[in-house]
């Protein structure tokens, strides 16, 4: 059996304004907004979205702390499933084990996958409180599954998925439908680039 790991926002669900909103009312509840455009925004999974809040000078304690009640407004239901993702997912779970890895929290993502009745697909859900590095939670993964790294897909939107999945030494899954674009995605040579979610079943 291989193991897929999936991010969240940006492949199994159009969130980018959702979380954006998200984001920017919290930086500047804690009276640090340091991300007024989109651009700036997404500039920001160009690594671990976290390690690029604390190089900008962000306290992530205060940052997750202040997130609380911020998350709790959240519309789960604004949370819209990418076109033509359920089918697949279905059939990869139907052999394979899925997670999700993701930087969005737990409850969050829980919410949506029963929302949206994909929880039933996923083995786990390792999310920001769980820890902040994809890379350590790719790797824990890995362990609790026993599964070699070549058998080990993670999928992702962002070039910082990409880099996070290559320092764990897995194979890396860029997709297109998310929010960083092909030229930006391929630029950081992901093991396959897909620009349709049909696309993910060659892997199986």
């Amino acid at each position: 059996m291989k193991l897929f790991l999936f991010d969240f926002d940006g492949v199994l669900v159009d969130s980018l304004e959702v979380y954006e909103k998200t984001v920017k009312e919290n930086l500047q509840k804690i009276k640090q907004p340091i991300v007024t455009t989109r651009e700036e925004f997404l500039e920001l999974f160009e690594d671990n979205f976290y390690e690029s809040l604390k190089n900008k000078g962000i306290d992530l304690d205060v940052f997750m702390k202040a997130a609380e009640e911020i998350l709790a407004k959240v519309n789960i239901r604004d949370m819209k499933p990418f076109p033509d993702i359920e089918p697949v997912i279905r059939e990869l779970h139907q052999k394979h084990y899925l997670m999700v890895v993701s930087s969005n929290d737990y409850a969050s993502i829980k919410e949506a996958l029963e929302h949206l009745t994909f929880d039933n697909y996923f083995q786990d859900i390792l999310g920001s409180d769980f820890m902040f590095s994809k890379k350590e939670k790719i790797l824990h993964a890995a362990r609790k599954y026993n599964t070699r790294p070549e058998n080990i897909y993670y999928v992702g939107d962002t070039t910082g998925d990409i880099k996070e999945g290559k320092q764990a030494g897995i194979k890396t899954v860029a997709v297109t439908w998310g929010w960083h674009n092909k030229e930006k995605l391929a630029a950081v040579e992901p093991d396959y680039l897909f620009e349709n979610p049909r696309e993910l079943l060659q892997l199986i």
